[in-house]
């Protein structure tokens, strides 16, 4: 994933319109059960690697409110496999091909923030 949205989210929809990755859905839309705000889905996530800032946190109004998660990635599958689990995630499952679990659909992340970061959920910053 890459990116969380907090509870500081305010619920504006601001980043839903700019992620390249359609990665970010409404509270309304969210998988999460009983969602209070805007949820990033983890296996689509890209962290806009291709961008100076990921570009949801340049246009959310709410400081906080976007922060650093773990990387998709197969190092960290089991990080997100038990938060799917636990429910803080609903990874996409396909009916054929399973869980899109970062072993089988790893996505790029941005290798200058450090993993202690990333652990800490630090803001994004733009």
């Amino acid at each position: 994933m890459s990116v969380i949205i907090t509870d500081s989210c305010i619920n504006c929809d601001t980043c839903i319109d700019e992620c390249p990755a359609t990665a970010i859905v409404s509270a309304d839309d969210s998988p999460i059960v009983d969602a209070q705000y805007v949820y990033v889905k983890p296996e689509k996530c890209i962290e806009c690697v291709d961008a100076s800032v990921p570009k949801c946190a340049y246009v959310c109004p709410t400081e906080g409110a976007i922060v650093w998660d773990m990387p998709y990635t197969a190092e960290y599958n089991d990080y997100f496999l038990q938060g799917h689990e636990d429910g803080k995630y609903n990874i996409r499952i396909h009916k054929k091909l399973g869980i899109f679990s970062p072993e089988k659909k790893p996505k790029p992340f941005r290798e200058s923030i450090s993993i202690a970061d990333r652990e800490a959920g630090m803001e994004v910053e733009i």
